[in-house]
């Protein structure tokens, strides 16, 4: 699929460069115009997502190189063979997935990735060798499914024969930067959200890694996003068309990149991200920890990011889709009758927790739940159901922020879910704001690119949005759902307290079998 926002043609004054973006299920390659502002956009064909057991979430990270080839070649093709003529590249993924790597880059396994919820018995682990107190205070989060530490801990305990050929271990981006380049680094968001990084030191946690008998040898050199990484190698630069020698950046974390791409710059403004997992950014001017989300650094020196993400959020509406045997060309439709039932899906209250949750509960074993079923409902109930638990979820995250004492002044919705006219109206209603959304926003990928031309001087670091015009779309609430939505999001907060110690109970039970 291509998506574009403007026919890409060479001329003497366009400055391109590529933007990449390692998604769960496919890698999205954008070319950007830094000269014009216009992009164009590739995807990939998709790639699965592993599930072997209960909570494991894993992908294989030969898939992404193939990826970066298929959505590349498809790029060129469309561009009349622009992406010949870049200036610096920069790729994005999700964080932080375990890439296990040998000496010569090559992974021992496939990656864990970051929504992985296998690690409790790691989690409990932890916590009792070190103070989870002190954890939170060095690394600013909560030791939880999401840190490398219990995912470490679990391969070198479960698979030791396969953790004994790990030399190194990076991000997923990480890992195809230095596929692009051949040398080895992480981005410093990954080490934000490793839950082994002093953040006020800036180094990694030794001692937490000897502790357990790790190496600190394990991680490699640190960037910032804008850090020049390497140079295209000749190898990897015929394969994809691409001059030997290209500067690439360090680059981003996927969600980060999403919010530079939205225009998510200055203290106040929030973005609501519809991806296969659910993020929330709230962008600060100083860098401050909160115990029920994740800090993260800003792609803009002297920004910082509170962050909170739900383990599912679109991998959750693609999951419904297929028990009801519907597919993304049939979504339309479903969304039209969806619209017609009208807020609360006639009954039907959802807890998304379907990979146990992360932000704010920090529960592995959270489980999901469809309340309130009859034999009346149809698919359209249960899938507009869903779509109003993954709100409540980001309603959930914005009570938590407001709480603490920020204001939040604007409201920004990009990605997949996006597009839906449905999701982004409950969005509104629901957290009873005005919602800016990007309905055609390539996401993460022209976030990854901005990054680059920025770093190369190509952009200037004013406003996103007044360089690079993106369709925007402005949903105002409805105060007629106001209450509806209020009783609502009640019964779907009271769901998980009253079920936690069943939670608790089944997932006993089914890990004895």
């Amino acid at each position: 699929m291509t998506v574009s926002r403007a026919v890409i043609s060479s001329t003497p004054e366009s400055d391109f460069v590529l933007g990449i973006d390692i998604g769960t299920t496919a890698v999205k390659a954008l070319l950007l115009d830094c000269a014009k502002g216009t992009y164009l956009a590739s995807s990939s064909d998709e790639y699965p997502l592993y599930s072997d057991h209960p909570g494991w979430a894993e992908a294989d990270p030969m898939d992404w190189i193939m990826g970066v080839k298929q959505a590349i070649a498809r790029l060129n093709a469309h561009s009349n063979g622009c992406v010949s003529k870049v200036k610096g590249i920069s790729v994005c993924g999700m964080i932080p997935a375990l890439v296990a790597i040998t000496g010569d880059g090559s992974p021992v396994r496939r990656s864990i990735q970051q929504n992985d919820a296998r690690t409790m018995c790691e989690i409990t682990e932890i916590e009792n060798k070190f103070d989870p107190e002190d954890i939170y205070k060095r690394t600013g989060s909560t030791l939880n499914q999401q840190h490398i530490l219990p995912k470490l801990l679990w391969l070198k305990k479960h698979e030791p024969d396969v953790f004994a050929k790990a030399a190194m271990v990076v991000g997923s981006y990480d890992f195809i930067r230095a596929w692009l380049t051949g040398n080895y680094g992480i981005e410093a968001n990954w080490a934000v959200e490793s839950g082994l990084y002093d953040v006020a030191e800036k180094r990694w946690i030794d001692e937490y890694l000897v502790a357990f008998g790790l190496s600190p040898n394990l991680f490699p050199t640190i960037g910032q996003p804008w850090e020049f990484a390497g140079k295209v190698t000749h190898k990897v630069g015929s394969e994809l068309n691409i001059p030997a020698g290209t500067p690439v950046i360090f680059g981003s974390a996927d969600h980060v990149a999403s919010a530079l791409a939205a225009g998510v710059e200055t203290e106040g403004d929030l973005l609501i991200k519809f991806g296969g997992a659910g993020d929330i950014l709230f962008c600060t001017e100083k860098a401050v920890f909160h115990r029920k989300l994740y800090f993260d650094l800003h792609d803009i020196k002297d920004r910082y990011l509170l962050n909170g993400c739900m383990a599912s959020s679109g991998s959750l509406v693609r999951w419904l889709l297929t028990l009801l045997k519907t597919n993304e060309g049939e979504l339309w439709a479903l969304d039209k009758k969806a619209e017609q039932i009208g807020p609360g899906s006639d009954g039907i209250v959802v807890l998304p927790y379907f990979l146990g949750e992360k932000t704010p509960i920090f529960n592995p074993q959270a489980r999901g739940v469809i309340f309130g079923l009859m034999l009346h409902h149809r698919d359209e109930h249960l899938f507009r159901a869903v779509l109003e638990s993954v709100i409540f979820g980001f309603r959930h995250h914005i009570e938590i922020l407001e709480s603490s004492g920020y204001q939040i002044d604007r409201v920004f919705a990009t990605n997949g879910g996006a597009r839906s006219e449905l999701w982004r109206q409950i969005a509104s209603d629901v957290l009873q704001r005005e919602i800016i959304a990007f309905p055609g926003h390539p996401g993460s990928a022209l976030g990854a690119a901005i990054v680059v031309g920025r770093s190369l001087g190509l952009l200037s670091g004013t406003s996103v949005t007044s360089q690079i015009k993106v369709q925007a779309v402005k949903h105002t609430p409805n105060p007629m759902n106001r209450s509806r939505y209020d009783n609502l999001y009640h019964i779907y907060r009271e769901l998980y307290e009253r079920n936690i110690d069943l939670f608790t109970l089944i997932d006993e039970r089914s890990s004895n079998g």
